[in-house]
């Protein structure tokens, strides 16, 4: 239940506020004092489109603040936005600039559409939109599917659900049928590479280490003549003749000039000693560069394979990597999707099994939603009659006709199509053709009235409800506005004093003006006042005795409901 409504600078309205309460709230005012502008600041709240155009003129920012009585469900959503609520009541709040629209709730800022999400199910507007919709086929299956009950609600979203999934695997069956060719033609290239990789079964790596050895074998002489200079150098050359000094002789030379001191100074052994180390060191060296020397034979026919092998590692890098390393990383890849489209047609036969099992399950499903739409439709005409009678319409037949559609469709296998009839002498015809205003007025109430049985603490706003109607016509909205206030909040816009004075509580919307700005502002009627707004509405004059007259029998009529 909507529990206050502060609305700043939205149209005519300057500065206003409701503070709403249970049961049935009439607004009510001058044609042009900006009534509707309440339903269009409620409507803010629901999450409804916004324009600068409904800032007032002369205001840098539109204000909409609204309070709903909060419940559990409420109350986790909103936790889940960040919010909390005020004392059991959740704050909702819609500011217009003229640039951009903002909405909070629960004291954060949040989405405008989870003001929708958060509201949706608590308030519902009825406006003229509403009453052209109602002609539409969707809405009348709407209507007829609320009606149904919670076991068909369950049965319904069960079946949405599993409709999409038949969508999902119908799409990807057809994706993967189109493109077959394309998939051939991806998969014999893949395989070729593959192939021809495997031929050339390159080793992780190699092409690096071929290029290190051939630029071994290519430089074998330059290495084998520096090799053997060191060698001489470090240890002499047996094959030579000449006394050439060589480091393992001059180091030699020093440890035998320093040992015939050893015994004088006795710094002189650890000298030594160091010496003797570095002979070791130098001697090991020396046979290692030897065994280097001797391992450095050119071979010609082994440098010629390696060109052989570069060439071919190269064919494959210049189509699948840079490197030998990035086209084992190709081949690795493509394996996997080699896997992926040959299983193509594996999956499309899965698919086919899924996609039938799923058909017969939802015509199934849509046969059972068909039995319960039947018997959920002559429930609701019946009812929906009895409240038509009670609304003026005493021989108006309406029925709600299924159609089986050729396909199934995310609410079944059913065309529902609302017929009416204001007379006996007149066959039954879809409700947007042969309905008038004031008839369609009235169908929309009877079946708010009906729906809203089981609708406990959920808010009603109903602008223009009375369109089209008036005199005896408009007494009985006014008693079945009544009725449906009794187990709803309901909120109604209105022009009809008949209507307003069945309400439990009755605002005034008024305007002022300084000749140029028109501002307005609401504020309740009680006792007299009220009587003199119900007296303003009846016959456009204010103080008339016989108007105010109409107005206390119109009061006393409504008391005796």
């Amino acid at each position: 239940m909507l529990s206050h409504l502060h609305i700043t600078n939205l149209g005519v309205i300057d500065d206003a506020i409701l503070e709403l309460g249970p049961g049935f709230t009439a607004v009510t005012g001058e044609t042009g004092a900006g009534k509707t502008m309440i339903v269009t600041g409620l409507g803010l709240l629901l999450g409804g489109k916004a324009g600068s155009r409904l800032i007032r003129h002369g205001a840098e920012r539109a204000v909409v603040e609204g309070r709903l009585e909060g419940d559990a469900a409420l109350a986790a959503r909103l936790d889940e936005l960040g919010g909390a609520d005020d004392d059991g009541e959740v704050i909702l709040t819609r500011v217009l600039t003229p640039s951009r629209s903002r909405a909070q709730a629960g004291g954060v800022q949040v989405p405008v559409a989870s003001l929708s999400e958060l509201v949706g199910e608590r308030v519902t507007i009825h406006g003229q939109s509403e009453q052209l919709r109602l002609g539409t086929s969707e809405r009348q299956r709407e209507v007829l599917d609320a009606f149904a009950g919670p076991d068909f609600a369950a049965l319904a979203d069960g079946f949405r659900t599993d409709f999409a999934q038949l969508r999902a695997w119908t799409a990807e069956r057809a994706a993967l049928v189109g493109e077959a060719q394309a998939r051939a033609r991806e998969l014999a290239m893949l395989e070729f590479g593959l192939t021809e990789i495997e031929k050339v079964d390159p080793q992780p790596g190699e092409d690096e280490a071929l290029r290190v050895e051939a630029r071994r074998l290519q430089a074998v002489d330059d290495l084998r003549a520096a090799a053997r200079d060191a060698l001489v150098a470090l240890a002499g050359d047996d094959e030579s003749f000449d006394d050439q000094p060589h480091v393992l002789g001059l180091l030699g030379a020093a440890r035998k000039a320093l040992s015939t001191t050893a015994d004088s100074d006795e710094q002189v052994p650890s000298l030594l000693t160091r010496l003797e180390e570095a002979g070791y060191v130098l001697n090991d060296v020396a046979g290692e560069l030897a065994s280097y020397l001797a391992g450095l034979d050119a071979d010609p026919l082994r440098l010629e394979w390696i060109a052989g092998r570069q060439a071919e590692l190269q064919g494959l890098t210049r189509k699948y990597g840079d490197t030998v390393d990035d086209v084992l990383a190709w081949a690795q890849r493509s394996a996997g999707d080699v896997t992926r489209l040959g299983g193509s047609d594996d999956r499309v036969q899965e698919l086919d099994g899924l996609i039938e099992t799923m058909d017969a399950s939802l015509r199934e499903r849509a046969g059972t939603m068909t039995r319960l739409r039947t018997k959920a439709a002559s429930e609701l005409s019946s009812r929906v009659e009895r409240e038509l009678a009670a609304l003026a319409l005493p021989r108006a037949r309406l029925s709600f006709e299924l159609t089986p559609l050729p396909d199934l469709t995310a609410h079944g296998a059913d065309q529902v199509s609302l017929l009416f009839s204001a007379n006996p002498g007149s066959e039954p015809a879809p409700l947007a053709q042969v309905a008038s205003g004031g008839e369609l007025s009235r169908v929309r109430l009877g079946l708010e009235v009906v729906l809203a049985a089981g609708s406990d603490g959920h808010t009603f706003i109903f602008d223009e409800v009375d369109a089209g109607v008036g005199g005896s016509v408009a007494l009985e909205i006014g008693r079945r506005l009544a009725a449906l206030a009794e187990h709803a909040q309901v909120i109604v816009v209105t022009h009809l004093a008949q209507v307003a004075a069945f309400a439990d509580r009755q605002f005034v919307v008024a305007k002022s003006g300084d000749g140029q700005v028109t501002t307005s502002g609401i504020s309740e009627v009680v006792d007299e006042a009220r009587v003199d707004e119900l007296a303003r509405m009846m016959a456009g004059l204010d103080g008339s005795a016989a108007s105010r007259a109409h107005a206390q029998e119109l009061l006393r009529t409504a008391s005796r409901r």
